[in-house]
């Protein structure tokens, strides 16, 4: 018997517009990433080329899993917000051990979510049980990810740490972003897991537009998200250097510990004069 592919007749306009679009995305977030280094971002680059990759086998496991690499990124920004504020202490979790347990849950749900989608796509049904185990990692690590960084964040503003009550840094901001993008995502991987979970001649898996909805629009706004409130600003105000939101550079960033350290409300800002490589103090 030959093993069906798709459960229906795929559109290729939508296909070919919905890689366009990620393809735009992802060369965006590519420029943003080099123009900053923020390469704890990588992951998050990758999952965008996923998006648009085009034959059944690599397309069917790529669109599954990048997600996961989306969310590696997410749980990285999370621990360099922490210590941008000096926020361990507000944590349920501490920084370092937060990105490695999380991140560590990302990898299993990657590897059972890319094992199960190739078994699938080589038209063995042990896969989708194997893809349903690594949607549920994956949905649960999220659950988990958002109660840590809401109690982080509750904490936070009812016992502000030294450090942001004397400075001006827009960590609410990057936290925000990552809530919309989480819930971006889990709805994604809820709908993933309720899609394998119908099985093969389910509702989902045998029509089209669901995936338009809850899987190419959620993962384009992901994008978005992160093009707009970029964590370069992050990364910047912890180790000083360029920063972006959308395709405006922001002042050159100075480490905001230093500024603590030496007690002062903020350091010189810097912005760009147009030439290359020159340089303003704007404010002292």
């Amino acid at each position: 018997m030959t093993y069906e592919y798709y459960k229906y007749n795929p559109s290729t306009g939508g296909a070919v517009f919905a890689a366009i679009c990620f393809a735009v995305a992802t060369t965006a977030h590519g420029w943003q990433m080099f123009r900053t280094r923020t390469w704890f971002f990588i992951p998050f680059f990758i999952g965008g080329i996923y998006w648009t990759l085009m034959p059944y086998i690599i397309q069917s496991v790529f669109l599954l899993v990048a997600p996961a690499l989306f969310a590696a990124s997410i749980y990285m920004e999370l621990g360099r917000i922490i210590n941008l504020t000096d926020g361990d202490s507000r944590s349920i979790i501490g920084r370092t051990k937060l990105t490695k347990i999380f991140v560590t849950g990302d990898v299993l749900s990657f590897f059972a979510q890319s094992g199960g989608g190739g078994l699938l796509a080589k038209g063995s049904s042990i896969g989708n049980k194997i893809i349903i185990i690594g949607l549920v990692i994956q949905v649960v690590f999220f659950c988990l990810f958002i109660v840590t960084a809401t109690i982080f964040d509750t904490r936070m503003r009812r016992n502000p740490t030294l450090r942001i009550s004397h400075q001006s840094i827009p960590w609410r901001n990057h936290l925000m972003a990552l809530y919309v993008s989480s819930g971006l995502i889990l709805v994604r991987s809820l709908y993933r897991l309720v899609e394998y979970g119908q099985g093969q001649d389910g509702y989902l898996l045998s029509t089209e537009w669901p995936l338009y909805i809850f899987d190419f629009l959620l993962m384009l706004s992901t994008m978005f998200v992160f093009f707009w409130m970029h964590p370069s600003e992050i990364a910047a105000l912890l180790r000083g250097g360029p920063a972006v939101r959308g395709f405006k550079d922001l002042p050159l960033l100075h480490n905001t510990a230093l500024a603590t350290e030496q007690g002062l409300e903020s350091l010189p800002s810097y912005e760009s004069t147009g030439r290359k490589g020159d340089v303003r103090v704007t404010g002292q």
